[in-house]
């Protein structure tokens, strides 16, 4: 017998198919589209997503002698609107959507955004459910009044796959969850003047199970009654996927979002209100999922004619540590960043040019600032990991990881597994239906490392200081960012 796990990130669907000794066997990918039809708007087909699932999941199945339970998990936040019949009312509003970033500005300002995390302990962005479903009441009413539940991704597939309308806790814990109560806070519906939305919003789960419904299982291609298992959502399935999953154990996504995180055992909402805190079945996730990641690095392998990521980190290693004086503020989201710092109108900047710098200082200076936002973040975690397991597509680069290694300190540990994240949502399947007695256990297990990279000590002093001045050019730069947002809105 086998497992299938459905990992549907952002931009790429992928099923993974676990042969009985827990090896990866099988894996199908099929891209997604992200459309933006406005500036600052993020939005995906809800049916074609649900397609692209269908058709990597029935390509593994056809390669596997019976499937033992299927697990998902998937893109975190946004807002997956769907109607009384189950079908979606619109196209799904995702997690990097900047549209209701002025309403995030607002209670931000007003002190709102700050009372809240005392009892959710996450700060506000624009891609959460308070702020879509904030603009749809102001925007699109129409779709409001014909939507009966709000899913996520992983919801929206859990449904086609079963017919259950839920939320599992870690996708429940932002915005609208008390957190040490794991349960929809009503004063927080207030806070936010949401108490309309209450209506929208799922049970919550935790490791639920439920069973393939004949029609999915005839668009998938097993057998109607299989077990499937809602995972958590991607950026703590990853971190469960990584092996971390006891408290103190750190794990950083090299992904579309730079996600930098660590286990914990319970809730801190007394701290300063950034980043984002996810209930789990074995304690909480305290992350940092940043706005931009890797899209950064493509976005500059195009500014600059490069072919790919490998050829920037080649370009990069012909300048020195520190990029000859030039500093990169990688904050390129449309939508501003969000950690470990929450600003809707953070811009990035090149800092220090001159005639003197070339194309491989350049190089050098993006890397460095996507590493330098991973050691900020890594430092707002409050915990004090000794070492740094790594992920995503960034991963592919050894350069990149020499440099996380040198900028934070710590060794940094690559897993062997391909998909990452569908291994976090094959541990907590094994848990879930009992075929392992927890999913440490199952980590234990399965979880393997395929190499580690260690920090030079003489650059890891140099990147000390710059990390100092990394942060002084950032606060010194912020005091631009309104400015340049009325400059654009004049244009």
């Amino acid at each position: 017998m086998a497992i299938i796990c459905v990992d549907a990130g952002t931009t790429v669907i992928k099923a993974v198919g676990y042969d009985a000794e827990g090896a990866e066997a099988f894996v199908a990918r099929r891209e997604t589209v992200v459309s933006r039809p406005l500036p600052g708007h993020a939005e995906q087909d809800m049916n074609a997503v649900w397609d692209a699932v269908a058709a990597t999941v029935r390509e593994v199945a056809a390669q596997l002698d019976g499937v033992d339970f299927v697990a998902v998990t998937a893109q975190g936040d946004g807002c997956w609107l769907v109607g009384p019949d189950g079908e979606p009312t619109g196209p799904a509003i995702l997690w990097n959507d900047a549209r209701a970033a002025s309403a995030v500005d607002g209670w931000t300002r007003s002190g709102i955004a700050a009372e809240a995390f005392r009892l959710n302990g996450s700060s506000a962005a624009s891609g959460l459910p308070h702020a879509i479903l904030t603009w749809l009441r102001a925007n699109d009413p129409g779709r409001l009044e014909r939507s009966s539940a709000m899913l996520t991704c992983g919801g929206w597939i859990f449904a086609r796959m079963t017919g259950e309308l839920v939320a599992d806790e870690s996708d429940a814990s932002a915005p609208f969850m008390d957190l040490r109560a794991r349960a929809y806070s009503p004063s927080l519906l207030s806070l936010f003047g949401t108490e309309w939305a209450e209506r929208l919003l799922p049970p919550i789960r935790s490791g639920h199970v439920a069973e393939l419904s004949r029609d999915a299982a005839s668009a998938l291609g097993l057998p109607a009654g299989t077990p499937v298992v809602m995972a958590p959502y991607d950026i703590a399935a990853t971190a469960l996927g990584a092996g971390a999953v006891r408290a103190g154990q750190a794990c950083g996504i090299l992904g579309t979002t730079l996600c930098t995180e660590v286990i914990v055992d319970s809730a801190d909402l007394e701290g300063e209100p950034i980043g984002i805190t996810i209930a789990l079945a074995d304690g909480y996730l305290r992350a940092f999922p940043t706005f931009a990641g890797t899209e950064v690095v493509q976005w500059t392998c195009r500014m600059m004619g490069l072919s790919g990521p490998a050829e920037l980190g080649d370009l990069a290693l012909l300048s020195e540590p520190g990029a000859r004086g030039l500093t990169f503020l990688p904050y390129m989201s449309p939508a501003g960043e969000r950690a470990p710092f929450s600003d809707p109108l953070a811009k990035g900047s090149l800092l220090g040019m001159s005639f003197e710098h070339g194309r491989e200082d350049m190089a050098r200076a993006v890397l460095e600032g996507l590493t330098m936002v991973i050691r900020d973040c890594l430092a707002a975690t409050r915990a004090a990991p000794t070492e740094l397991r790594v992920c995503g597509g960034g991963s592919n680069s050894t350069v990149w990881l020499q440099l996380i290694a040198d900028i934070t300190g710590l060794p940094v540990r690559r897993p062997a597994d391909a998909e990452v994240g569908a291994r976090g949502a094959y541990l907590v399947g094994l848990a879930a239906t009992g075929a392992a007695p927890s999913i440490a256990t199952a980590a234990s297990k399965h979880v393997r490392m395929r190499d580690a990279l260690e920090p030079k000590p003489a650059n890891q002093a140099l990147y000390d200081r710059l990390f100092d001045d990394f942060l002084t050019l950032r606060q010194a730069n912020a005091v631009s960012w309104p400015l340049l947002a009325e400059m654009r809105g004049r244009t």
